[in-house]
């Protein structure tokens, strides 16, 4: 037990969140070899459950009283894990996270769950503040977009790897799941719940020309060429790299070659160059954001957030949405896309963009992925005068 703490007080002194915690462990690891793999499992759910909830809780405590604390807290059943409890509070745990608050407060240790979120950002219509700082303090579940509806259920049976239909092409799997192992490559898509549930407001069109401005690797671009693969797909993003990687993604779905772009949406003259003066039909702007909606995943983002950056995001957001939306012919669709819960970032922006823009909001959505312990998403889809 020495031995683990001694690494994870190495780990939360020297992370500093400017990458994401994941890559920042597997370099530790890499680092410090001796670890073997129950270690590295035992300081994986240490590291995530710090950043989750540690802020809550008196700075009085020890770091030991912290960490046991928050390992308590947070929706983690390893039997690794529970081992560094007391069995008191082995037995507690199975408790919901209001049942384990009070526990706490009973050996007389107090956990504030505002204080993991120390401002005051209003939140779009459809989630409430308790309910995201509550979701913060257990992992989201692994979903998976069924392609092959025969075979990935037969294959995750045959290993008796459990999983919920969540509809008719989205899986449920409990995070850890070695799905790339067992499941064919061209079977599924590893994709969220609710960014799975964006594509309920695509419906295109055979003949259509569309454009996934920023497409990052591609996951809304696949689900929209599965909906109908007989469309005309552009796909842009300013990072060369991720172009790459979506192309190879379309590659692996078996997906004709979209028009691939590298493209920044804050220089209009480029946009007019590289894409012409045709219009596209439809287009979908899945614009960069503070992630607040993922954050579940991330508890990292939430920890080092400074709430100053939200102004500045949700300019380059109208930026980018505006300069894009001069792209689209009359009478067509845009679809405004965050993984953002912050309305800042959400009705703000799609109330200034249909303004500026010359667009009539058909309607807006956040889709709260909490209770399926999912990412929450918001859309909105406007059309153009």
């Amino acid at each position: 037990m020495r031995y683990i703490q001694q690494h994870i007080k190495t780990i939360v002194r020297t992370y500093d969140g400017a990458m994401p915690l994941t890559y920042f462990l597997k370099n530790f690891f890499k680092a410090n070899p001796k670890l073997g793999s129950r270690d590295r499992k035992i300081l994986s759910d240490m590291a995530y459950s710090w950043y989750r909830c540690s802020k809550g809780f008196d700075y009085a405590l020890s770091f030991e009283e912290k960490l046991n604390s928050a390992l308590f807290l947070c929706d983690t059943q390893s039997s690794q894990v529970l081992s560094f409890l007391p069995e008191a509070w082995q037995q507690a745990k199975t408790s919901d996270v209001s049942g384990r608050i009070q526990f706490l407060a009973a050996q007389n240790i107090a956990f504030n769950i505002e204080k993991l979120a120390p401002f005051k950002a209003e939140l779009s219509d459809g989630i409430t503040r308790l309910g995201w700082l509550q979701s913060i303090l257990q992992q989201p579940r692994l979903f998976i977009r069924v392609r092959d509806k025969a075979l990935v259920p037969a294959l995750l049976q045959e290993h008796s790897v459990p999983y919920v239909w969540m509809n008719e092409s989205c899986m449920s799997i409990a995070n850890g799941s070695p799905v790339d192992k067992i499941l064919v490559e061209d079977s599924y898509v590893v994709q969220d719940a609710s960014s799975q549930k964006t594509g309920d407001y695509f419906h295109p069109h055979s003949g259509e020309r569309w454009w996934d401005c920023c497409s990052g690797a591609g996951g809304k671009s696949l689900l929209l060429k599965d909906i109908n693969g007989d469309i005309d797909l552009t796909v842009s993003d300013k990072r060369e790299t991720i172009i790459h990687n979506l192309l190879e993604r379309f590659r692996q779905y078996g997906h004709k070659r979209p028009n691939a772009q590298v493209l920044d949406l804050t220089n209009i003259e480029r946009i007019r160059e590289s894409l012409g003066t045709k219009p596209f039909d439809n287009i979908i702007s899945d614009v960069p954001c503070t992630g607040s909606g993922t954050w579940a995943r991330t508890p990292e983002q939430l920890y080092f957030f400074k709430q100053a950056s939200i102004d500045d995001i949700s300019k380059l957001q109208l930026t980018i949405a505006t300069n894009a939306a001069k792209q689209l012919k009359s009478g067509g669709n845009f679809l405004y896309i965050t993984c953002s819960i912050f309305k800042k970032e959400n009705e703000n922006v799609v109330e200034q963009l249909a303004q500026q823009a010359g667009m009539q909001l058909k309607e807006q959505h956040l889709i709260n992925g909490i209770d399926d312990k999912a990412d929450s998403m918001f859309i909105a889809i406007l059309k153009k005068d």
